[in-house]
């Protein structure tokens, strides 16, 4: 008895044990909270399909809204944490240990505050945040529609791309608020430990991009493509989540909805090329009288590291 608890670090080794196993017992797909979890995490999307990853935040989603003794393990780069998978899906494997490793997440579940999104789905009109903030979405995705279409007009296109920008701002700040609230306190440690917990966050990046893209004083139509993508992808799983009862849903927005959720990296890719893309043209316009040293300075310094650390904004997200 003395060796069993020695080899897996005491009575609280066995009670993680038991906790790694509620985790991985968890129904996140029941939860919508882990949707929205999930989309908020900035992950490429080479490192976005990998199990060790998505298990990695399965664990800092269940720690964070059900059980806040879980221990996580930090996640490093090459991956170190891989090891430690197997023995969770060995220990979920079991139909027992499975319902034990329940009964005890039980206590600790009822001290966080029960899911309030069970009935959204009942609701879907709900004018609430979720709502509002589909309805920004929606709109940007129109604008910025209008703003890459050929046929029209240039300053007309402009403006549209413009609008479209203006539209991700708000919808990225809203989103910012929504989640992570604002500072406890107006003072200097509040406000840094705030911005230390969204500074890795997909909304975050979108925000600046969108700040410093439409301040610019060039008007290029290729910014609005990652701002139609993210749209797109957001509008796409909110139709999805709210509105799968519905027979318009069904009959006219099913198989749109299925091609963009099987097609989800396809779109990532694009976007991120986009993205570099314009950081290519924003180097290009130095030498033309419409340039911005500073704002070309800050583009690269925001979006850059994604493509060549990704590592880094893992570490921070996490």
């Amino acid at each position: 008895m003395g060796g069993g608890e020695a080899s897996s670090g005491g009575p609280d080794g066995l009670d993680q044990e038991q906790k790694r196993a509620a985790v991985a017992a968890y129904d996140y797909d029941g939860d919508a909270r882990w949707a929205d979890y999930w989309s908020n995490i900035l992950v490429p999307p080479h490192l976005a399909s990998r199990p060790d990853v998505v298990d990695h935040y399965k664990r800092k989603f269940y720690q964070r809204y059900i059980d806040r003794d879980l221990v996580v393990e930090p996640m490093s780069s090459t991956g170190s944490t891989q090891p430690s998978k197997p023995e969770v899906r060995s220990s979920s494997s079991s139909s027992s240990e499975s319902v034990r490793a329940r009964n005890s997440a039980s206590s600790s579940r009822s001290a966080a505050p029960p899911p309030p999104q069970t009935n959204s789905a009942a609701t879907p009109l709900r004018f609430d945040g979720r709502t509002i903030h589909f309805s920004i979405n929606a709109w940007v995705l129109v604008v910025a529609g209008l703003g890459m279409l050929p046929i029209l007009p240039k300053h007309l296109a402009d403006r549209a791309c413009k609008l479209s920008l203006l539209g991700t701002i708000f919808s990225s700040a809203y989103s910012l608020y929504i989640t992570y609230g604002k500072p406890r306190a107006w003072n200097m440690p509040a406000v840094q430990g705030w911005l230390q917990s969204v500074v890795g966050t997909k909304d975050f990046i979108h925000l600046m991009f969108s700040l410093m893209l439409f301040t610019s004083q060039l008007h290029l139509k290729i910014a609005a493509l990652p701002v139609f993508c993210w749209a797109l992808d957001h509008v796409s799983r909110f139709l999805r989540r709210n509105f799968t009862h519905s027979s318009f849903y069904r009959r006219y927005l099913e198989e749109p909805n299925l091609w963009v959720e099987t097609n989800n990296t396809t779109l990532s890719l694009l976007s991120s090329n986009a993205e570099i893309a314009l950081g290519f043209l924003l180097i290009i316009s130095l030498f033309s009288w419409q340039r911005s040293i500073i704002q070309t300075f800050m583009y690269w310094h925001v979006s850059c590291p994604i493509y060549i650390c990704p590592s880094l904004f893992c570490t921070i997200a996490s």
